[in-house]
């Protein structure tokens, strides 16, 4: 080869060798997207099955923030006392009978084997934004004896092997109607707890931790017609479609407008930052079960995607934490 043609060639190669070097990385892999879905109360026991077999054809895990006043008939009620309150009383009532505590007991055994999330939702469901942190850790202490002597309490017998390994593994909490004070986050951390679950944040946001609790938020989202804000969970959007009153007729209608919604704010976040997605539900089939019905459709569309896991907050929170742990060693 002619020296000039060397030169060229030499060029060449070197040129490329440069432009190899100041190409772009390759885009970061985007992490997968973490849908946190929950259950205020846990009452009904066909809704316990209903959401089980959910989980089963679609992987999800679950959050059940359960009432303690459940897991007591009209026999035992008096093993619980708000405070305030005399004892037997409650909010929102107490289970029917014996046999209905004992098939709760069942299927919370049940879902907590299949690596569900058992939380407290306390146990009256009172609004807890007066109390101090001595009556939140009185709250707290009722619900945990309640819990893990629930068969005792209840005299019924061939309590599973176990079960008092569930109750002491509850570490999260939400709140009764979402209502706090400074009180509960101080008392949150001396009741054991790793999280709290009763913020309402403007969209969904990544959980701050402080003090040892981390703190989600159920997001507001837009909804409806005019794409207005709407906290997402199917009581608010139960009010919103109809006022808090039953409009069996428009069921279909109300599924349709809150899938939409849960979707747009699904994919807002798979196609953008990949914040988790936050929703809550109640046990309660409100305007003829138009939310669960949406959440059974987007459940099956978005939870089955690869680069989806819809994970519990106790899942969530104990990853996060390994992340942390992981990143500060390698660091």
């Amino acid at each position: 080869m002619p020296r000039l043609s060397r030169v060229v060639a030499f060029s060449i190669v070197s040129l490329a060798a440069a432009d190899a070097a100041v190409a772009d990385p390759p885009a970061p892999v985007k992490p997968k997207q973490a849908v946190i879905i929950s259950f205020d109360s846990a009452r009904d026991i066909s809704q316990w099955k209903r959401s089980r077999a959910l989980a089963a054809r679609t992987g999800v895990h679950f959050t059940y923030f359960v009432s303690c006043v459940f897991l007591l008939s009209s026999d035992t009620r008096k093993e619980y006392t708000a405070p305030g309150k005399t004892s037997g009383k409650s909010n929102i009532g107490f289970a029917a009978s014996k046999q209905e505590v004992a098939d709760r007991l069942e299927q919370i055994e049940l879902a907590a084997s299949e690596g569900h999330d058992i939380g407290s939702h306390a146990c009256g469901h009172y609004d807890g934004k007066d109390w101090s942190k001595a009556d939140w850790l009185s709250e707290f202490g009722s619900f945990k004896r309640i819990l893990e002597n629930a068969y005792s309490i209840n005299a019924i017998t061939l309590e599973p092997a176990g079960w008092r390994d569930i109750a002491r593994k509850v570490v999260g909490f939400r709140a009764p109607y979402l209502s706090t004070n400074e009180a509960l986050y101080e008392a949150l951390p001396k009741a054991g707890f790793l999280f709290d679950a009763s913020g309402v944040s403007r969209g969904p946001a990544l959980p701050p931790t402080g003090n040892g609790i981390t703190r989600f938020s159920l997001p507001q989202i837009p909804e409806g017609p005019r794409s207005r804000p709407v906290i997402a969970m199917d009581y608010n959007l139960y009010v919103r479609h109809s006022g808090g009153f039953e409009r069996p007729s428009k069921a279909n209608e109300f599924a349709k407008r809150t899938y939409d919604a849960f979707r747009a704010a699904f994919d807002a976040q798979y196609q953008g930052k990949r914040i988790p997605l936050e929703l809550g539900f109640h046990f309660t089939l409100m305007n003829d079960g138009a939310y669960w019905n949406a959440l059974e459709r987007f459940a099956g569309e978005v939870c089955t995607k690869p680069d989806v896991e819809c994970i519990s907050y106790r899942d969530y929170v104990s990853r996060r934490g390994a992340e942390e742990k992981q990143g500060s060693v390698g660091g």
